[in-house]
């Protein structure tokens, strides 16, 4: 093409920009559904970006050699939220669109003598315009993720420090947790290693077993919050894999992240203390761990030993108490126990069955058997605290 006939031919794309622009706009409300489900605002948005497109092309028509920069041209005219609105599939179509209803009118653009050479052009530019547009969506996605991960780091640090409030779950929300019911916090030792691949593998571990996971390094400590759970402790299993030797402590079950505190309040408290028992399963729950919490002087913990041990035997029967106490007292031996307290050892046995009815812990069962000495042992020191 001689540079007379691209100046006649560029002229003529000049004059057409708006007739290919509407009726870029005319296919798409016929032939894309996505663009006729859109609101008025991002159809103009989108809208301009085609007007950009085709007026960009006229530009790079005129001086193929030159350095356009066709993603400030073409994608810059809209604002960074059509990146949200508009996924990169539906900007093929777009751009796949625009260039068919170019190449439809090439023809009258360049004559039959020069349509080769224009069709060539709207080949080489439409593939210019797929690198720019795939540019402009990993640039959105890099910086989305950045700000997800930030997010998600505000999120961790305040239910750590127990400090949820409205901003909290707002920018819970931002990350696609306002709706996400049945959550729980896990904390275990963090591996090695780099701590954005730690999360990454351990969302996908979640991903496999359909949760949603928050997660984050902090110190020597991997602490991971799930959603869609519907029982925690094999929802801990999920992605118990991800986590370094030593115990893994996952807390009770809550509705949702606006509640999160709690179950991260005694999975941490747990976490503190199950060095105290060794033996402890993997996962193990905060609940299972309220001896060893309540010896590390978790408030929280020694309120429930006296509330659901102590003062719920002391409400059914202060005789529970006592024979609880006899029993233990004499290393679990029925017939001693009977003999201290002037009565049949079926007796005791029945009482002890109360006691675990009461209580759901076993006094014959060694670890509850320590648990339930030590509910009573906070008990009497609540009920009569020295002067």
């Amino acid at each position: 093409m001689t540079p007379r006939q691209r100046a006649a031919t560029v002229r003529r794309l000049e004059r057409a920009t708006g007739r290919l622009a509407t009726a870029a706009a005319a296919r798409m409300e016929s032939e894309l559904p996505w663009y006729a489900a859109m609101s008025a605002e991002d159809r103009s948005w989108v809208n301009l970006v085609a007007q950009a497109g085709i007026a960009a092309f006229v530009q790079w028509f005129r001086e193929p050699e030159g350095t356009q920069a066709i993603t400030a041209d073409v994608f810059g005219t809209a604002p960074r939220e059509l990146v949200r609105a508009v996924s990169l599939q539906q900007t093929v179509d777009l751009v796949r669109t625009t260039i068919k209803v170019a190449e439809e009118h090439v023809e009258e653009l360049a004559g039959p003598d020069d349509s080769a050479w224009l069709r060539e052009g709207l080949l080489l530019y439409s593939r210019e315009i797929a690198f720019a547009a795939a540019e402009v969506y990993a640039r959105a996605a890099e910086a989305r993720g950045a700000w997800d991960a930030r997010l998600e780091s505000l999120v961790l640090d305040a239910l750590l420090r127990d400090d949820v409030d409205d901003d909290v779950v707002s920018r819970g929300t931002a990350l696609g947790w306002g709706a996400v019911t049945g959550v729980c916090v896990v904390t275990g030792n963090a591996p090695s290693g780099d701590p954005e691949t730690i999360a990454e593998a351990v969302k996908r571990a979640a991903r496999h077993h359909r949760l949603d996971a928050l997660t984050g390094v902090q110190g020597q400590r991997l602490v991971v919050v799930l959603g869609k759970a519907t029982d925690a402790e094999n929802a801990a299993r999920a992605v118990i894999s991800q986590f370094a030797p030593g115990p893994v402590v996952v807390g009770p079950l809550v509705p949702g992240l606006a509640e999160a505190t709690r179950s991260s309040r005694e999975s941490l408290a747990g976490y503190r203390a199950a060095v105290a028992w060794p033996d402890a399963p993997r996962p193990v729950a905060a609940g299972d761990l309220l001896p060893e919490r309540a010896l590390d002087g978790d408030g929280e913990a020694i309120a429930r030993l006296i509330d659901d041990v102590h003062a719920r035997l002391v409400a059914e029967d202060s005789s529970l108490v006592e024979t609880l106490a006899a029993y233990l007292e004499r290393s679990g031996s029925l017939e001693g126990a009977a003999r201290e307290l002037f009565v049949h050892p079926n007796t005791v046995r029945y009482r002890l069955r109360r006691v675990a009815d009461i209580t759901g812990l076993t006094p014959t069962v060694p670890r509850d058997a320590w648990s339930l000495r030590l509910a009573l042992a906070y008990g009497r020191l609540a009920a009569d605290p020295v002067p």
